[in-house]
């Protein structure tokens, strides 16, 4: 066992199959003063006991190529590494029994064949014929097969990437226990542990399901729940005895199961709708290392005899062993891979719910953010920061048991996850559920997707085509078209920059010009290799006071980022305001009209003209107008304190009915801004474009002597970008509209993707966003797009297809 040492580049808490990759690929990246400190045997946590199934199926193209790395990594590791594992890449089938999941299996080969990855929908005969002969196929209507898929001993794994660390000059400390963090003033963190202390610069959380016992030494509560999850392993089974290679890995997601061969047997893990969280009171157990919880067969009752019937021969095996051990959940299942929000020089690679999947994957991208400032892949959907003060433990729970119980479910469109909601509400939540508001969570927040009015439906149709609620959302469209709309964005982030140095700081940070006093503009954030990290809307009150208003998801990301470039000199400071305010935005023609006849002052064309702001009093409330309207049509958004929401409302819905007022969703306005070529931070803005490959160049300001990312940008602009932000438009389909992460065909070749679709109720066209190379990006370029198994037709388009010269929200109404 090695001595701890005084110091370390990096300290890693957790010696799982994610802590030891954590070690390995910083060890491969020339950081070699690393420690991994584990407080019993490696392995000891959840890997141990893992089925160490290694899929990269995903229907989150970051997860599969995440996961796809791994895969590949396992396959040369312990040559590499000198290090003999077990590892069989059998590849796998996966089973559908209904049109909409053969639809997503689609899609997820269409994604991961343009990424380079093999997959392939299969018919019922092929997958029977020529890949899983001992199956019954009655009642399926297809399957797919995923080649790269396989398993691996996570014990193995984990040895391998620990001698590979350790060869390097990694060390790894074993049966040591942190007992506590402190960070230094210079940044830098102090770890005391049972056998002494360390200083660290960097410190990684990889410590499983003890990763809130860390947090909680940091002052961060870690949303995650342990789960129990069982699987069983059979006696040897007749059929698989001689066999000169393992089988492929069965998954029946409809049925909810997973089943691999094991030596000479079975494994069968189903997801059963009674799942059971653990230790929710008196917290983690001080040492549960190399244990289990007791066998719960009757749970699995219904997954057993469903798989016995699809795999006959299962039926006939005798159960060997009962693996039933804890794994930790998020509350959307995955993992915590990233900066610790409010905290510098600590990251997270906890909270693995797949681990042995994603850890090659995991140590790579923390690798990376130590050693290049970011990853390669823009990792936002399991990024630390995306959940924010609402997710409690409660709030983990509730939503892990749903995650457990869904684990195979189609991430259909539409399709509604309640549990832990409301979990953050308006003001206003009441009055516009009274009104038919159909709500959707954003970043905690609930907001109104859509109205449901006399005879409609509320509960949305679990499809990938056009929702029966289609209807309602053209007539929502319509209303702010003609007339006027009302929609409560509540959950903005809100950020007050101020001080005497405030302006010449943000003019350092941002990449475009500032704003004059009384004006708004989009504001992007870059890393300093060019990345788009952010965007945010600036608004200049006064002189040395702006507002920066982002998404309701980045409210922590984007607090951070503000803070990480924040000078200490005291002539800067930045105060959080997002609980304070909401906003209403008004959309339509009559907008203004509506506006003025409740407003105490003059709000006409010459005072507020487009891309303004100026204070605003309505009735006895104080706030703030801004001209400016995401949905491409003459609008505003008022900005007011949270205690005036429901009377401002109030106003407003009175004074609206002389102008044909109606209140809209989040599906309209999305409707409206694709066709407007609105991007979507996180959908068609990522880490993974710059901002002038997302079309942005008019709010980037290269000849400004410095702010982050100028130099990269200067670099790109004179080489190129590899590729270009367009919009294209859709030959019409069968209702289905083009999905995030579908792939861009120039002949039988795939050349892009699109980042979002959707269906244009003004142009009445379907139309998609996304990213191709500069050879395909001339208008009229014609392309095709593949929308859940069908290729269809699309085009480039030379301008937005709704008001391309941008004349209705300039209109002074």
């Amino acid at each position: 066992m090695a001595d701890l040492p005084a110091h370390a580049q990096v300290v890693i808490i957790g010696g799982g199959a994610v802590g030891a990759s954590c070690l390995y690929h910083l060890a491969l990246s020339g950081v070699v003063e690393t420690v991994l400190i584990e407080k019993n045997e490696l392995t000891s946590g959840s890997t141990w006991h893992a089925a160490g199934n290694t899929p990269s199926f995903s229907g989150n193209l970051t997860i599969m190529k995440l996961q796809n790395y791994g895969s590949r990594l396992y396959d040369r590791l312990g040559e590499d590494v000198g290090y003999p594992m077990t590892r069989h890449r059998t590849g796998s089938v996966r089973l559908a029994q209904y049109k909409e999941r053969m639809q997503e299996f689609e899609h997820v080969a269409a994604m991961a064949n343009a990424a380079g990855i093999d997959m392939r929908p299969l018919t019922v005969s092929g997958m029977v014929d020529d890949y899983y002969p001992w199956m019954n196929g009655e009642g399926l209507v297809g399957g797919l097969w995923d080649p790269d898929d396989g398993d691996i001993d996570p014990a193995q794994l984990t040895q391998a990437f620990a001698k590979g660390a350790r060869d390097r000059g990694a060390k790894i400390v074993r049966f040591t226990k942190v007992t506590g963090l402190n960070q230094r003033k210079d940044g830098s963190w102090d770890v005391a542990t049972d056998k002494g202390d360390i200083k660290a610069d960097v410190v990684v959380n990889a410590a499983g399901y003890h990763a809130d016992e860390i947090g909680g030494m940091v002052g961060r509560e870690i949303p995650m729940v342990t789960m129990s999850h069982q699987y069983l392993v059979t006696e040897a089974v007749s059929e698989l005895e001689g066999l000169s290679n393992h089988i492929p890995l069965l998954r029946d997601p409809d049925d909810s199961y997973y089943l691999r061969q094991e030596r000479q047997g079975l494994i069968l893990g189903p997801y059963e709708w009674r799942a059971t969280p653990h230790w929710l009171t008196g917290g983690t157990p001080e040492d549960f290392s190399f244990q289990l919880f007791e066998d719960d067969l009757d749970r699995l009752e219904w997954c057993i005899d469903a798989a016995c019937k699809r795999v006959p021969m299962l039926s006939t095996a005798g159960v060997q062993k009962v693996i039933n051990g804890p794994i930790p959940y998020a509350p959307d299942g995955l993992p915590l891979l990233g900066p610790a929000p409010g905290l510098s020089n600590f990251y997270e690679a906890c909270v693995f719910t797949f681990g042995i999947a994603q850890a090659g994957g995991a140590g790579k991208a923390i690798a990376e953010y130590i050693v290049d400032g970011g990853p390669e892949l823009d990792l936002w959907c399991v990024d630390p920061r995306r959940f924010g003060d609402y997710a409690t433990k409660t709030y983990a729970t509730v939503k892990a048991i749903e995650v457990y119980q869904n684990e195979y479910a189609i991430n259909l469109p539409h399709r509604p996850w309640p549990a832990g909601r409301p979990a953050k509400t308006s003001p206003l939540y009441d009055r516009l559920a009274s009104l038919g508001a159909q709500f959707g969570s954003f970043g905690g927040w609930e907001r109104p997707l859509w109205f449901a009015g006399d005879g409609d439906r509320a509960e949305p149709d679990l499809t990938f085509g056009r929702p029966h609620f289609h209807e309602a959302i053209a007539r929502e469209v319509e209303t702010v078209t003609t007339n006027v709309g009302l929609l409560d964005l509540t959950g903005f982030s809100r950020f007050e920059i101020a001080g005497e140095n405030a302006a010449g700081w943000l003019d350092c940070v941002m990449a475009g010009r500032l704003p004059r006093t009384g004006r708004v503009t989009l504001g992007y954030f870059c890393s300093p290799a060019g990345a788009l990290a952010s965007e945010l809307t600036i608004t200049r009150l006064e002189e040395d006071r702006f507002w920066l208003v982002g998404a309701a998801s980045g409210h922590w990301h984007d607090r951070d980022l503000l803070q990480a470039h924040m000078p200490n000199d005291g002539f800067v400071t930045v105060e959080d305001l997002t609980p304070r305010h909401v906003t209403l935005a008004l959309a339509g023609p009559k907008s203004r009209a509506l506006l003025q006849s409740v407003a105490g002052e003059d709000i006409g064309d010459a005072v507020l003209p487009w891309m303004a702001v100026r204070p605003v009093t309505i009735g006895m409330a104080r706030g703030y107008v801004m001209r400016m309207s995401y949905t491409g049509e003459l609008g505003f958004e008022l900005h007011m304190p949270a205690e005036v929401a429901i009377p401002v409302h109030h106003q407003l819905l009175a004074a609206g009915k002389e102008f044909g007022l109606g209140c809209f969703g989040m599906y309209a306005l999305d409707s409206m801004r694709i066709e407007k070529g609105f991007r979507s931070w996180k959908q068609d803005l990522s880490t993974e474009f710059s901002p002038l490959a997302s079309g942005l160049q008019r709010f980037v300001d290269l000849d400004k002597p410095s702010f982050v990312g100028r130099d990269a940008l200067v670099r790109e602009q004179e080489n190129g970008s590899p590729l270009h932000f367009v919009m294209m438009e859709l030959e019409p389909g069968d209702g289905a509209e083009a999905p995030g992460g579908a792939p861009v065909y120039s002949g039988s070749r795939p050349v892009g993707l699109v980042t979002s679709g959707g269906y244009g109720h003004r142009t009445g066209k379907s139309l998609a966003l996304g990213y191709v190379p500069p050879k395909f990006n001339a208008a009229g370029c014609e392309l095709e797009i593949g929308v859940f198994g069908e290729r269809r037709p699309a085009r480039v388009l030379a301008e937005a297809p709704f008001d391309p010269d941008n004349l209705r929200p300039r209109s002074k109404g």
